[in-house]
């Protein structure tokens, strides 16, 4: 419940800005930067934590400084003549911390404010319409934020931790991501993006990994060969993959906080369940991988009518005139927050549309054009890589689209075939047969990540695909990988 304006102090300083934003992550910066740009427009960014948000500093940063030298190394080893290079602990660790910049966000800070954004550090809460009381960090009293335009609830989103895992104290994403203290046996519960990717570097620090899986795959909801891709490279590792299994029980003595990615305790003994019966799984470490929810339980919505549920999946009007959102005409979410898509990059794009229509609305100028439509890449930075972008098979089928794929083995074009001796995955493209345009499109491989922006703009740009069979790729790189998916459609779609 936000304070009332009898509880705040007298002394407290008040701030009117035309856009506040709760959330100073990539999403929130952006949608404040594209706010204001090129205007006498002022925004103020709200953050309670590091600004710059989970992806600086405990998401895809970190994560991507420890797996990247991981790939190196990987590749190195798949290649005669090369003396594989030594994977040192502590030299990955520091790499990380000094991606993480330390956990000192004063550089973002002093980006923000070369932006001609203002920093109000504290936990924001909506307190009425269009006002912002923010919890100062040093009790030195709550700050009242007012907002001329538009308040933006960039929040981001939280780890879920299942309640039969809440008195284990696990890890989180964080933890993994900040690792201090490498423990000698780790359970991880989850198949997804997170579980995958830690459990990668993890076993590549030292310790020994199992997951398990409560479904029949990992990685569900991209094509089904891509979760094997990666349980076969995960398993060659050494690292133990159990599916069809759930947690139902367990101990773990001492369990507490101990900081962050330092063990929580003593050992974890789990009771788990599939389908040969009941056992015993133990373990010195817990990684809770089981999802996200958005950040909204503390924001204030009660205080203007509204719920978390009225919020997910309402971006907001993206139009002075847009109606059909359950947010007032001055609120908007975006980002991990609205429920969209929990991917920074998908955040920034819906900030820079977000933050674009905000400013539209003040100065007149053309709103930008948005495309039909504008599908969600997605990469897992696994060896092999996953990446994606638009619908599976499965889903373009179910959302009623009459489809073909074209599949070929990665190292199916001599430059893909070249950046190792054995190389091993899948391309996939999925077309529509009524419009001959593409819907869908996977790559697993190595490097793969670098070849799904020309199917993002396939995608989005709706280019048939007798058109893409004249964009003509680069010899010998993985992008000939497109010529020989275009060259095995059926004739019919291929041509004009």
């Amino acid at each position: 419940m936000a304070p009332d304006a009898q509880s705040t102090p007298t002394s407290a300083p008040d701030i009117t800005a035309d856009v506040v934003v709760l959330g100073g992550g990539p999403v929130g910066e952006n949608v404040a930067q594209y706010a204001i740009e090129g205007t006498e427009m002022t925004a103020v960014l709200v953050e309670g934590e590091l600004l710059g948000g989970e992806c600086s500093y405990y998401a895809c940063m970190p994560s991507k400084a420890l797996l990247r030298p991981l790939s190196v190394a990987d590749a190195a080893a798949h290649l005669p003549g090369i003396t594989t290079p030594e994977v040192r602990r502590e030299e990955l660790l520091a790499r990380r911390d000094a991606w993480v910049s330390h956990y000192d966000d004063s550089g973002q800070v002093q980006w923000a404010e070369g932006a001609g954004l203002q920093v109000v550090r504290g936990h924001g809460r909506i307190a009425g319409e269009r006002e912002v009381l923010v919890e100062s960090p040093d009790g030195a009293g709550p700050t009242r934020v007012r907002a001329r335009r538009a308040v933006v609830l960039a929040t981001g989103s939280q780890a879920v931790i299942p309640e039969p895992l809440q008195p284990f104290t696990p890890w989180i994403s964080r933890d993994a991501t900040g690792v201090r203290e490498v423990p000698e046996q780790l359970a991880i519960v989850g198949g997804g993006v997170v579980a995958v990717e830690a459990a990668t570097w993890l076993a590549a620090l030292g310790a020994q990994v199992t997951l398990l899986v409560r479904g029949d795959g990992l990685l569900t909801g991209y094509e089904p060969f891509a979760g094997e891709h990666v349980r076969e490279a995960l398993e060659a590792l050494g690292v133990r993959v159990e599916l069809g299994t759930s947690v139902v029980d367990g101990e773990r003595t001492d369990a507490r906080d101990t900081g962050l990615g330092r063990i929580h305790g003593g050992r974890v003994t789990l009771q788990v369940e599939d389908a040969q019966g009941r056992r015993e799984v133990g373990a010195d470490e817990l990684l809770a991988a089981t999802g996200r929810r958005p950040a909204l339980k503390d924001v204030g919505l009660g205080t203007i009518g509204l719920t978390s549920e009225d919020v997910i999946g309402a971006t907001g009007p993206t139009t002075p005139e847009a109606t059909g959102s359950p947010l007032p005409d001055w609120l908007q979410a975006v980002g991990d927050a609205s429920g969209e898509a929990p991917l920074t990059h998908w955040g920034k794009y819906r900030a820079r549309v977000i933050g674009q229509a905000i400013r539209a609305g003040v100065t007149g100028e053309p709103l930008e054009p948005v495309p039909e439509t504008v599908p969600v890449p997605q990469v897992v930075f696994t060896d092999p890589q996953v990446t994606s972008v638009g619908l599976t098979e499965a889903a373009a089928r179910t959302a009623g689209h009459e489809v073909v794929t074209t599949q070929v083995p990665f190292g199916g074009a001599a430059g893909s075939a070249l950046l190792r001796d054995d190389v091993t995955g899948t391309a996939q493209l999925v077309v529509d047969t009524t419009t001959k345009t593409l819907v869908g499109a996977t790559f697993v491989g190595p490097e793969a990540s670098e070849l799904i922006h020309a199917a993002t703009i396939a995608i989005t740009g709706q280019v048939p695909v007798s058109v893409l069979r004249h964009a003509v790729p680069s010899y010998p790189t993985s992008s000939e990988l497109w010529l020989r998916l275009l060259e095995e459609l059926p004739r019919e779609l291929r041509t004009a």
